[in-house]
């Protein structure tokens, strides 16, 4: 399904804060059919604080990519506690998983960029499909200073990887310190590895703590060139860019679901 918005209202967007900015998808998708995809960084925890304020039930899922660090299950954990909510979890289908480690080892991520790349597509691009395929629209926690490629995330787009639905990034123009100035004023749950110097978490074997001074994602997939440290959720790694995105008063069609190529 895709949505389109009158060129006034998609301003008025990107100029809302936070808040504005998820309760005016809310109020369009509805809440049955727009959710976070949480990987339960602070920023995945901050929109889970603000939804919460908003409704009393919040769509949220994550991807389990049988490589978690246990601090993030953990972390799942708290949160349902904390908000009393559900937790979509989706899987890596089991026979996709065994043929690719049969072939290529429980280590392949670190042999080669396309042997990475093809691990993240298994454990997280494809049950990723899976669940946007139930939605009109996912939240995610982008921000524009994270890296260079995310540098021109808009707060509402049309994601025509996935079906032309909306792709909402609300803290788009917040900083880190803005972040942790909410997680800790707020008291909100956050994993426990980031008081060890860990500033971005994925799958354990991808993910170490980072100096003083070096950028908050230099702990992933630290063995790669920084344009190429992105797992395919939201990067087009064909083209080196992100995802093809449309501003949502844009008319143009979507490409629909069925062509979507991962």
């Amino acid at each position: 399904m895709t949505m389109i918005l009158d060129p006034s209202v998609a301003t008025d967007i990107e100029d809302s804060d936070a808040l504005g900015v998820l309760e005016t998808a809310l109020t369009t998708l509805g809440a049955d059919r727009l959710a976070l995809a949480s990987s339960f960084g602070p920023e995945d925890m901050v929109i889970t604080d603000l939804l919460c304020r908003l409704t009393p039930q919040p769509r949220i899922f994550t991807l389990d990519t049988g490589r978690l660090p246990q601090q993030t299950y953990d972390l799942m954990d708290a949160t349902r506690r904390r908000y009393g909510v559900q937790i979509e979890v989706y899987f890596p289908e089991s026979l996709q998983v065994e043929a690719m480690v049969r072939g290529k080892g429980l280590n392949l991520m670190y042999e080669s960029i396309e042997n990475r790349r093809q691990c993240c597509g298994v454990r997280k691009v494809e049950p990723l499909k899976r669940a946007l395929g139930t939605l009109d629209g996912w939240i995610t926690g982008l921000r524009r200073d994270q890296m260079g490629t995310r540098a021109d995330t808009r707060k509402i787009e049309l994601d025509d990887k996935h079906g032309g639905i909306w792709k909402v990034a609300p803290l788009a123009d917040w900083t880190e310190p803005q972040v942790w100035n909410h997680v800790r004023e707020h008291e909100v749950p956050h994993n426990a590895l980031h008081e060890q110097g860990y500033r971005s978490i994925g799958c354990a074997p991808c993910t170490r703590a980072v100096e003083s001074g070096e950028d908050g994602r230099a702990g992933r997939w630290w063995w790669e060139e920084p344009a190429s440290r992105e797992c395919g959720l939201h990067f087009d790694p064909l083209s080196g860019r992100m995802m093809p995105l449309r501003r949502p008063d844009d008319p143009r069609p979507a490409v629909g679901r069925e062509a979507s190529s991962f």
